[in-house]
């Protein structure tokens, strides 16, 4: 049996603030740990054997990981860059304003899912693609994984075969568990 157990790090104090962190970091607010204890729990309840636990090598993603593991029975926790978010390069770490002072009228035209792929030196939709994609041909078992918002509509999209636009509005929730199983993506929401 194949399946994955994909999980959004818990909300940080830049998620709260309307920074975007891209490759950087800012720690988890006593919501997001909240939120990283109660999917810990929830996979409890799954009662299933989890033969992988991986997640992004990020600082966030690396605190999530800890808390549901202080939850759940896990293997040991590994660390693959292919999980990381996705790099906005000089965007990593500004605000929607921020951009629109610095680069006028950059983002004119875009939608609020696609205006990731603008920045001038961050990571591009295709990169982001080829990575979720070799990622995912290496899944073997039952794995737990920890990751972010858009790298997780990234391969969930890919798992699933949607377009571009598709997967880019795809929800993010920072308090569900996404099952891929099948060809299926389904939510596990988390109590």
């Amino acid at each position: 049996m194949n399946e994955i157990y994909l999980i959004r790090h818990g909300e940080t104090e830049w998620n709260v603030e309307g920074r975007f962190q891209g490759k950087l970091d800012s720690a988890l607010t006593d919501t997001g740990a909240r939120q990283a204890e109660a999917i810990g729990k929830r996979l409890a309840r799954l009662d299933l054997s989890f033969d992988v636990f991986v997640t992004s090598p990020l600082g966030r993603t690396r605190q999530t990981a800890a808390i549901v593991a202080g939850c759940a029975d896990l293997p040991a926790v590994q660390c693959d860059h292919r999980l990381a978010e996705v790099s906005l390069g000089s965007w990593d770490g500004l605000t929607h304003v921020d951009i629109e002072a610095l680069w006028p009228g950059v983002l004119n035209g875009s939608t609020p899912f696609d205006w990731f792929f603008r920045s001038p030196d961050g990571e591009s939709h295709d990169a982001v693609v080829q990575r979720a994609t070799g990622w995912l041909s290496e899944r073997q078992g039952v794995t737990v994984a920890v990751s972010h918002g858009l790298v997780s509509r990234i391969i969930r999209g890919v798992y699933t075969g949607l377009s571009r636009s598709e997967t880019l509005s795809l929800p993010v929730p920072q308090d569900v568990i996404w099952r891929l199983s099948s060809g299926r993506v389904e939510p596990i929401c988390v109590d």
